[in-house]
Parts: C-alpha cells; structure tokens; sequence
C-alpha cells in the first residue's frame, strides 16, 4: 500500500511547546508574537488576489497565518513546508561546526510545526499539510488553481527548480513574494530600473560565517522572467511595506498567471 502525503494533524495542548513565525490572532487564546507581522496587509502581501472558491498550495506555511488568512478569504488550501525530519538548504561553509546548529533548527522546526497545529485547531482549519522537500513535491498532491511562496527563494540554494517542480502543478496563477529592502535589495531594484538586466546577488559571506540560511536577493524583474519561462505570461509586480521585527522593510509581490481572465 502506497504511504499517503497527508500529515496526521498533530494535538498541541500547550502554546508553551510552540513557536510563531508570525504574530497571529488566535481564537480564544489571544495575540501571539512572531518576527513577521502581516495583520491587516495581508492582501498587499498576497498581491491583491482572489481566492475565493481556489484550490491553494502555500509553499512555507510555518506557523500557518497566511493558510489560515487564504481560507477565510474562500480557499481550500494544502500547506506545504518542513518537518523535523526533512534536511534545507543550509550554507555549507567548511570552517563551521553545523551539529549544534542543525540540532537547535530542527527543535526549531518541530516547535513551528507546533504552532501550526495549535492554530489549525483553534481556528477550525480545514488546511491540509503535507511535509516535504519543495524540489521533490509529490506527483499526487494534486493540481491547483494558485501557489504562494512567501518569502521563500531567498532561503533556496536553487529557486527556479524550486518554482519549476511546484507551478507543475499549477493551473492559474503564482504568487511569489520576497525582500526589496536593504542596502542589496535596494541597489538591486534600482540597476534593474535603470539597465533592465535581470538581477540576482549571492549573499553568503565566507568571512563573517553568515547567513546560514539565506542565499539570495532576486530582482522583481528576474522573478517575472522565471515565471514567464515556465508558462506564466502574464506577470505584474507590487511593492508594499510589512513589520518585521517591528522594522519596516519593503517587500514586493509578483503574480503571474498563465493567462488573464480579467482580474487576478
């Protein structure tokens, strides 16, 4: 018998045993705190998109805020990410001793599970998960209208595999969100205004020893000609300004669809 993709929704009793990736509202528990805070922007962040009656595959869920903002705008989402038992795509720089570090993310990446679960339960989520690398999505997850990545390419050491494997099964539109703030994200934007070259910036450093867990800041512009090579013509780009850690950094949205049907 052929194992199945589908988590077994996990029963999380205590908050104390999550993390949040995000600061969510969660019904009869209250505000919890995480470094991004979306509350009310949701819809800039997601590209002014529709989602009602849309089959959605949201690639990164972690803690689950925009799933559950999707469904309540109309979606039936399947929320793809992580498990403690998957490997990332972390910097492999060879003067760094990794076991420590990988041991701390992987109880990192249990907790956020965690907090999934906590808020799938308390929001009477109808989300599916399926836990897995984003370059091997499974053959029978099925076809969707929409997928989101959510700041999501700058942590994958190959993002267009990533996008190719995923808007396989996509029928509509792609929603890719990603960092336009900083000193690299900024000079980016602009010598793609300017030249109308297609940008990427590496971003590890070999002397600091950091990211570990960034690689990239891609230009708005090359995020479209990925989604155009892979079927997705039709491409518009939105910027907008989101809390991260009480910061403001701006972000942008690309959506692209295979083909328009009036309004996206």
């Amino acid at each position: 018998m052929q194992k199945t993709i589908w988590a077994e929704p996990r029963k999380v009793i205590s908050i104390d045993d999550c993390d949040f990736y995000h600061t969510m509202d969660i019904p009869n528990y209250g505000t919890v705190r995480g470094d991004w805070d979306l509350r009310g922007k949701e819809t800039a962040y997601l590209g002014n998109t529709s989602f009602d009656g849309k089959r959605v595959l949201e690639i990164g869920t972690a803690s689950g805020h925009l799933c559950f903002t999707m469904e309540k705008m109309g979606a039936n989402v399947v929320a793809y990410d992580l498990s403690d038992e998957q490997d990332w795509d972390i910097v492999p720089y060879a003067s760094y001793d990794y076991e420590q570090h990988i041991s701390a993310r992987k109880a990192h990446i249990r907790r956020l599970n965690n907090g999934f679960w906590f808020a799938h339960s308390a929001n009477k989520s109808q989300a599916r998960v399926v836990y897995g690398s984003v370059y091997t999505t499974p053959e029978n997850i099925g076809q969707f209208d929409i997928c989101t990545f959510g700041s999501i390419l700058l942590h994958l050491r190959d993002p267009f595999l990533a996008l190719q494997r995923v808007t396989a099964h996509v029928r509509e539109t792609v929603i890719v969100t990603d960092i336009a703030s900083g000193f690299m994200g900024r000079m980016l934007t602009m010598a793609e205004s300017l030249s109308g070259i297609r940008l990427i910036a590496f971003v590890p450093n070999a002397r600091k020893l950091k990211p570990f867990e960034t690689w990239w800041r891609l230009s708005p512009g090359l995020v479209c000609e990925f989604l155009q090579i892979l079927g997705f013509a039709h491409t518009t780009i939105s910027f907008h300004r989101q809390l991260y850690q009480n910061k403001e950094l701006q972000l942008f949205t690309v959506v692209g669809q295979r083909k328009i049907t009036g309004t996206h």
